[in-house]
């Protein structure tokens, strides 16, 4: 991250620096959740447990702290599920797991099935409110829709102008943020459906994170810089990546969480690397490198999920199917 006797010393550092970044921290520990990889992931808001659903098995909840997987969660009994989605409420007493276009809500407790439900489009995003009361779905068909999971039936539909790819909810459920393949993030106001704010980027885009308190937003489209905004007025607060002086990084974020205090953002890639940025500065504070199970084929593996821990510890889950906790 870092040019005549001068330009030798500068590019000595520029060269040392970049092969720094290039490589990352290993993980300071790190399980396996699956034979083969996964299709989709989750860590819970404490960072105490992990749903997935993995290409072997099906789904299933884990126990991080421990490594111990605790129960199968797949919608029939005797068959392996395409777990294409899953997610956690705020306080993570409920999981929702979903194929193309099926959910079920889970409780994390019991393990059981509570609520069977059908979406009206193929679902590409899911996130729940507290206790599992709602899901917002981004879903194909160009819509994202609120949904009431106990009485069932569709309470809000906000429209865009492409597939909706990803989507966020603030912890208290009124303000949720949307990705959509029309290169547009959109912060919306639950109960109204109105829009708040928009931001447009130059991609279709990857993966929103929204903090708990609802004030800051972030957003990243496919190879492109991310963007951390405030939700109350729209304007941007700082980019992370992509504005080096140098040269533009080109990395896809494809999963964001926000601290509790939001004083640090996580950050997972398309390529293995998991990043800690400061959200006020855009400033890196750490970087790390995903487990790889084989020291043969692909250099990295995506990063599905990721988290913090109640010990200070970061997660991050990868397609592969290893749960990499970082210091």
């Amino acid at each position: 991250m870092l040019r005549h006797p001068i330009k030798i010393l500068t590019t000595g550092l520029l060269a040392l620096i970049l092969s720094a970044c290039s490589s990352g921290e290993p993980p300071s520990d790190w399980q396996n959740y699956a034979t083969l990889g996964l299709y989709s992931a989750a860590i819970s808001e404490d960072g105490k447990l992990a749903a997935i659903g993995a290409q072997e098995e099906g789904g299933s909840l884990w126990d991080i702290d421990t490594g111990a997987r605790l129960y199968d969660w797949n919608h029939q009994k005797g068959a392996r599920t395409i777990v294409a989605q899953t997610a956690f409420s705020p306080e993570g007493e409920f999981a929702v797991t979903a194929n193309q276009q099926d959910l079920v809500l889970w409780h994390t407790a019991t393990g059981r099935a509570e609520w069977f439900w059908t979406s009206p489009g193929e679902i590409l995003d899911i996130a729940l409110t507290r206790r599992g009361n709602y899901a917002l779905l981004g879903l194909a068909n160009h819509t994202a829709v609120f949904f009431d999971i106990l009485n069932g039936g569709v309470v809000r539909t906000l429209r865009h102008g492409g597939r909706v790819r990803t989507v966020a909810l603030s912890r208290d459920g009124k303000t949720a943020i949307t990705g959509s393949d029309d290169y547009i993030a959109t912060i919306w106001d639950i109960k109204s459906g109105q829009i708040l704010q928009q931001l447009k980027l130059d991609n279709i885009i990857d993966t929103v994170a929204i903090s708990s308190d609802g004030r800051t937003a972030f957003s990243a489209s496919s190879l492109d810089r991310g963007v951390i905004w405030d939700v109350a007025s729209g304007e941007i607060i700082s980019y992370i990546s992509g504005n080096e002086p140098f040269k533009q990084r080109r990395i896809s974020y494809l999963s964001a969480r926000f601290s509790e205090d939001a004083s640090k953002l996580l950050t997972g890639s398309a390529s293995g690397a998991v990043q800690m940025w400061d959200p006020q500065n855009g400033d890196m504070l750490g970087y790390w490198r995903t487990h790889k199970k084989d020291s043969y084929g692909p250099n990295s593996v995506s990063v599905l999920a990721v988290g913090f821990s109640e010990t200070g510890d970061y997660l991050a889950l990868g397609s592969n199917g290893v749960l990499n906790e970082f210091q």
